[in-house]
């Protein structure tokens, strides 16, 4: 899954670039991820930041994941243009009827498809099976093209979800 990201990613960006990861509450059908996508790249190369383009690139990931980012060597992001990216994300919430600013679903990788367990679940589907210590978490925090590469798909055990479940 890993390798099959990297070769998803602009090969032309920063590894410091920057990164911002939407969760939706529902994985979308392949007609909306068709739509989306579209929408997605009609924002991007339109994207700008004090009427300066920015370098950007955004994509739904696997059916569920928008992942937006931002090659900052070229021009930096503002206030201004965080928030256009943001309208963006609300307006895709209203025309499909999700949610991307839910913080307390953790999704993890199962039989190669993300499955969402509310926070307070997850050590309850450790106990049970239902996941492993080493089943896959979407680490959502990631901020940078490299921390996405190498961190955003993180075995449980070595993620920051793991000592605030052994509590």
């Amino acid at each position: 899954m890993i390798n099959e990201l990297k070769n998803i990613l602009p090969t032309d960006f920063s590894p410091t670039s920057r990164v911002w990861v939407f969760q939706s509450s529902r994985p979308f059908g392949e007609q909306e991820v068709i739509e989306i996508n579209e929408q997605l790249y009609n924002f991007y190369v339109q994207w700008q930041s004090h009427g300066t383009d920015i370098k950007g690139w955004a994509k739904l990931l696997f059916g569920q994941f928008v992942v937006v980012m931002a090659d900052e060597t070229a021009s930096g992001v503002s206030g201004c243009s965080t928030d256009s990216m943001t309208r963006s994300i609300k307006s895709f919430e209203r025309q499909y009827s999700v949610n991307f600013f839910d913080r307390l679903t953790i999704t993890f990788l199962v039989n190669d498809k993300p499955q969402g367990l509310p926070m307070n679940q997850v050590k309850y589907a450790l106990e049970k099976s239902f996941i492993e210590t080493d089943t896959l978490l979407f680490n959502n925090l990631v901020d940078t093209k490299e921390k996405l590469e190498t961190e955003w798909l993180v075995p449980l055990n070595k993620s920051w979800l793991w000592n605030r479940i052994l509590k």
